[in-house]
C-alpha cells in the first residue's frame, strides 16, 4: 500500500526510520521504508546500515553522486506500491498518528497530499537566522494559506502521491544546483490536471543550514528559477518572484536594479552573513541577484 521514500546525504536517518517503522506497523498496512544515501562515504551511514535490520526496511547507497533529484528518482523506480510518501532526510515528526493521518488522506479523487512544514520555534543558533527566519515566515504556510494555491504551495520534503503520478512527471534532473525542484514538478503537476490535496501533517525542519552556506545557496537556487524562465518551463506568473522578474524584464527596468546591486552586494551580503540577518535585504539581494543575470 505505502513506500516511504528517504533520501539522503551525509546524515543519520535511523532515528526517523525506526519512528516511522513504528508508526506504520501499528497501522497495521503493507508498507516498506526505502533509504538512499547519494554516495556521500559517510560515518553516518554505519549507524544507517542498522536500517536492513528492520523489517521491510532497506538502506541503499549509490556507487557515484546524481543529485538529489535524480536519487529521488532512482528510489522511487523500486518503490513497490501504489502510493509514495517521500520526505525529507532532515525532518522530525512531532505527532504520533503522522501516518496515520496520510492514510486517512486517501481518496479515489486524490492523487497528491501535501502535509507541511515547519521551523523550531526558536532559532538553534545566530549563525543560523536567515535560514531559519526565510523559513519560519516565508516557507512555514499555514493550511489554510495553502489550499488557495494548492499547486504553487504544494513541496516534495512531506508529500504523499500516486506512484503513477509521480512516474509522469519525476524530478529533472538537467539541473544540478539546489533549489526549486518543487517549482518545476508542481507545475507539471497542474498541467496534467493531478488532483491535489493539503493537510495539516506538518514535519519538523532540523538540519538548518549556517548563515553562509544559505546565501551560496540561494544564489544556486536563483540560477535554477532563471533556467526554468528563459526556458519557459514554467509560466512567468507562476511565483512572486518570477511575475517580479518578468515584469523588471519586459520593461528593461532591470537594468536600474543591476545598477543600485552593484553598490548593495556587499552590504547586502554583510548582513546576511551576520548575526542579525534581514528579510527585506534577503529579498533585495534575490532580485538584484537575479536581475544582474539576466
Amino acid at each position: 500500500m505505502l513506500s516511504v521514500l528517504i533520501t539522503i546525504y551525509h546524515y543519520n536517518l535511523y532515528p526517523l526510520v525506526q519512528q516511522l517503522h513504528q508508526q506504520c506497523e501499528a497501522a497495521n498496512i503493507a508498507f516498506e521504508i526505502l533509504t538512499q544515501d547519494d554516495a556521500s562515504e559517510s560515518v553516518h551511514n554505519l549507524e544507517n546500515e542498522k536500517i536492513n535490520q528492520l523489517k521491510y526496511a532497506q538502506f541503499f547507497v549509490l556507487p557515484k553522486n546524481v543529485g538529489y533529484r535524480e536519487n529521488k528518482n532512482l528510489l522511487a523506480q523500486k518503490a513497490k506500491y501504489p502510493w509514495l510518501l517521500i520526505l525529507d532526510g532532515d525532518c522530525l515528526i512531532p505527532q504520533e498518528d503522522f501516518i496515520q493521518n496520510y492514510l486517512n488522506a486517501i481518496q479515489e479523487d486524490v492523487d497528491g497530499v501535501y502535509g507541511g512544514r515547519k521551523h523550531p520555534e526558536v532559532c538553534p543558533s545566530d549563525q543560523q537566522k536567515l535560514r531559519w527566519k526565510y523559513g519560519k515566515f516565508m516557507e512555514d504556510n499555514p493550511l489554510d494559506n495553502r489550499m488557495k494555491k494548492p499547486y504553487e504551495s504544494f513541496l516534495f520534503n512531506n508529500t504523499l502521491i500516486r506512484k503513477s503520478i509521480f512516474e509522469q512527471v519525476k524530478f529533472d534532473a538537467s539541473f544540478q544546483k539546489y533549489g526549486h525542484d518543487d517549482t518545476l514538478f508542481s507545475f507539471e503537476l497542474k498541467r496534467i490536471g493531478a488532483r491535489l490535496h493539503h493537510l495539516d501533517n506538518p514535519v519538523v525542519h532540523d538540519d538548518i543550514d549556517s548563515n553562509e552556506v544559505y546565501y551560496q545557496k540561494t544564489k544556486g537556487a536563483t540560477d535554477n528559477l532563471l533556467y526554468l524562465y528563459k526556458n519557459k518551463k514554467v509560466p512567468a506568473n507562476y511565483t512572486k518572484l518570477l511575475r517580479l522578474i518578468h515584469f523588471l524584464h519586459a520593461t528593461k527596468m532591470y537594468y536600474l536594479v543591476q545598477f543600485a546591486y552593484k553598490f548593495l552586494e556587499k552590504p547586502l551580503k554583510k548582513n546576511l552573513t551576520g548575526s542579525q540577518p534581514s528579510l527585506l535585504a534577503f529579498n533585495c539581494f534575490r532580485l538584484g541577484y537575479a536581475c544582474q543575470k539576466l
